[in-house]
Formats: C-alpha cells, sequence, structure tokens
C-alpha cells in the first residue's frame, strides 16, 4: 500500500492507496514540536484506527509547506516501515509545465493540487484550496501552471478579527441565515462566510475573462465545502485532491 502525506499549516492529511483505491483518510495536527517518534506512534495508532497495519506500507509520498514537520514526519515513516518516503520538491518527476517566474519556488501542495485536478477534470482548470491561507491556481488548457492567487484563509482571517479587536468573539464559521446580520456574531459570520464566497466569484470572474474560456473550478481544503455553496460559480467539491494528486506524483516516480 502507498501512503500518502500532505502536510499543511494547521492540519496533516493522511491517506492508503491500496493500487487505485483510497482505502482510507484522517487529519491530525500539524506540530513542530513533536518528534519522529511521537509522530510514528500517531501514524501507528492511525492505521490501527482504521484497520491498517503498518507493515502493510510498502511505499510512502509527502508534500510539506512546513519544511521542518516534512522533515521528521520523514524520518517518523521510516522508524514505523523501513522505508525512504519520496518528498515533493525540485527533482521530482510531476508532469507540470510550470509558467511562473520561479518554478522552484512553487509550493508543494500547490503543485499536488494541480496533478490530481488534470488528472481528473477537464481542463483548462481552477484549483481553490482552502486551508490556513486560500489558493487559487491556475492550469491552462495544455496543463501548464500559470500561476495562483494566495489570500488569508477564513481561520486566519478570523483569528486576525478576534485578537485586534476588543469586543469581537471568537466563533465558529458557519453561513448566518441573512447576509445583512443583526448581531455581531451573524454580522462576522456573514463577513467570513459570504465575503469569502464574493471573493471566489470575483476572482474567478477575473480569471475566466483572462483565460477567455469558462474553466472548470475545484475546490478542495477544510472550509471549502462550508463556502463553495453560497458561490455563484459552479464549483466541483473534491475532499481528497491533493492526496489523489500524491498518488499521480508517486506513479510518475515509482
Amino acid at each position: 500500500m502507498l501512503l500518502a502525506i500532505d502536510i499543511g499549516n494547521s492540519n496533516i492529511a493522511l491517506g492508503c492507496y491500496d493500487n487505485d483505491v483510497l482505502t482510507f483518510t484522517s487529519r491530525i495536527a500539524t506540530s513542530a514540536k513533536h518528534t519522529a517518534s511521537q509522530y510514528a506512534i500517531e501514524l501507528k495508532d492511525i492505521l490501527a484506527l482504521y484497520n491498517q497495519d503498518y507493515r502493510e506500507i510498502d511505499d510512502c509520498i509527502i508534500c510539506s509547506v512546513v519544511p521542518t514537520v516534512g522533515a521528521t514526519l520523514s524520518k517518523a515513516v521510516s522508524l514505523l516501515c523501513d522505508i525512504v518516503p519520496l518528498s515533493v520538491g525540485p527533482g521530482v518527476k510531476t508532469g507540470l509545465n510550470i509558467k511562473i517566474d520561479n518554478p522552484a519556488q512553487l509550493g508543494a501542495d500547490l503543485v499536488a493540487g494541480a496533478v490530481g485536478a488534470i488528472s481528473e477534470y477537464t481542463l483548462p482548470c481552477v484549483v481553490i484550496d482552502m486551508g490556513t491561507a486560500s489558493t487559487v491556481s491556475i492550469i491552462d488548457s495544455d496543463g501548464s501552471f500559470l500561476g495562483a492567487v494566495i489570500s488569508a484563509g477564513v481561520k486566519l482571517t478570523l483569528k486576525a478579527l478576534t485578537e485586534n479587536t476588543a469586543q469581537l468573539p471568537s466563533i465558529n464559521i458557519t453561513a448566518p441565515k441573512s447576509v445583512i446580520g443583526k448581531n455581531s456574531i451573524d454580522s462576522m459570520r456573514s463577513g467570513l462566510v459570504f465575503g469569502t464566497a464574493g471573493m471566489l466569484d470575483g476572482l474567478i470572474d477575473r480569471i475566466t475573462d483572462e483565460l477567455g474560456v469558462l474553466p472548470t473550478i475545484v475546490a478542495t481544503g477544510g472550509l471549502a465545502k462550508e463556502i463553495i455553496i453560497h458561490c455563484k460559480n459552479d464549483i466541483i467539491y473534491n475532499e481528497n485532491l491533493l492526496l489523489d494528486g500524491l498518488r499521480e506524483i508517486y506513479e510518475r516516480n515509482k
């Protein structure tokens, strides 16, 4: 089995592939304080929780936006499974033609998302990944990565609001009944949910104008499902897009 691991700033998504079948997915918190042994124990426990034997893991692929955690987790997998994981980065075959100023600067998560989208959807394609940061990647009809848009994620925006104001509370991120909030909490929810949905619609419209053709729009990430239902554009939700992209990259390199 292949273990695919996507390390984000806040969470680590992982899943196992038995050939082309994703047998399970799970999430754990990203912690720079964890040692390789601690992560190895967490991995072993999660695999056991889903009735997966760690001794059946034949290989592993990792993408990370937190280099120190990526290195630690790679050691953890080596400790647990006695294998050396493949880490997405320079020198790894992705099949992705990257048309940005410095291709080496492109985050491994954006690479994985783009590869996953190219393998599953009609091009051109726009990939929205809503994590700690909200990223929008643009892939043209030839499968080339044209560039991206990066903004603060919804939770990061909420954190900035609550930590830098005296009277705005921390809230759960759900849509209020009306765009026009009648109290502080609903007003904040409106700004976070409807405001983000409006931003995405505006970006998609501008990107479509630049491409000259309506793209397939795919969204992934923790809060995407809550936000995109309020967008006016037709957006496909794919929870495991990055893991699927990692499997594709692994197949190109194995």
